[in-house]
């Protein structure tokens, strides 16, 4: 089974992603911020991790790009999933090494889509 780690301050949009990513057959883990993401990883890396942008004491884009310095930190397929939907985030975010960009309010077909076209699924 593949794994998904889910980081997003709000507890809502955790629950929302674990329902999804569960019913795509995923094992899921959740973070709500990109330090406590960072140290998950450390531990044990995801196939996947859905990664909010904006926040508390460590940003997606700062966990992103502290995870591709990591060994093997290239292997975790990065989805963005945030409300910073202007071309100057997209493009900092797949520059730092995300592999898709989804935009909030999202819904299971659109993770399942993106999710398809990186080979998660």
């Amino acid at each position: 089974m593949k794994t998904c780690l889910i980081v997003d301050d709000s507890k809502v949009v955790r629950m929302v992603a674990r329902k999804i990513l569960e019913e795509l057959k995923f094992e899921t883990s959740e973070a709500e911020d990109g330090q406590v993401a960072l140290d998950a990883c450390k531990a044990a890396l995801p196939d996947a991790v859905l990664l909010d942008w904006n926040m508390p004491i460590m940003s997606g884009i700062d966990f992103l790009r502290e995870l591709r310095k990591l060994p093997q930190g290239d292997r975790p397929l990065v989805v963005f999933c945030t409300t910073e939907n202007d071309m100057a985030h997209i493009q900092e975010a797949l520059a730092a090494g995300a592999n898709e960009y989804i935009m909030k309010p999202f819904d299971s077909e659109i993770i399942e889509t993106k999710f398809s076209q990186i080979g998660l699924l």
